[in-house]
């Protein structure tokens, strides 16, 4: 079986999120996605609601992954659900140049992993975590960016109903 993670801070998922995680279901056995719990990024949403965020929007679009949380290393994660692959979204340049320095890290320390990375869809390109907590937080409307089933929650979330 052929397990890959997808791994994120997903704050909170977004649209395109979504769509990495879909095809990752297309390409591979079984799907983690791994939520992680980064103090450093200083997230707007606990761990908790993110893991639920990202089950919500995996579970409205049919995709079948697990969601896990975690902290420490991502090569933790990965030996411990013994996948054979990272998959990680692209959006353009900036993002490939960064995602060039991940993998070649994982590769020093996952061997026998692969770094697999996705182009966004045309539909969901350039849509960020940051661009959707900026705008929410100002009162602009996030309806096209994150999973129709979690919005509104989200929404709420940025404008400080709960965390």
């Amino acid at each position: 079986m052929r397990t890959c993670i997808v791994p994120g801070s997903f704050d909170p998922v977004t649209r395109g999120h979504v769509d990495i995680i879909s095809r990752a279901a297309m390409l591979f056995d079984r799907v983690v996605v791994g939520v992680l719990n980064n103090l450093q990024k200083n997230p707007c949403f606990s761990l908790d609601k993110r893991h639920e965020f990202v089950e919500r929007a995996c579970c409205a679009e049919g995709i079948q992954a697990e969601v896990v949380a975690f902290d420490g290393l991502l090569a933790d994660l990965v030996r411990r659900e013994n996948a054979c692959a990272i998959v990680r979204g692209l959006r353009g340049v900036p993002d490939f140049n960064y995602e060039s320095q991940f993998a070649s890290l994982h590769r020093q320390l996952l061997p026998d992993v692969e770094t697999v990375c996705l182009m966004q869809s045309p539909k969901v390109d350039n849509i960020s975590s940051n661009f959707v907590r900026d705008v929410g937080r100002l009162g602009g409307d996030i309806s096209a960016w994150v999973p129709e089933c979690i919005w509104e929650d989200v929404e709420r979330g940025l404008n400080g109903k709960f965390n």
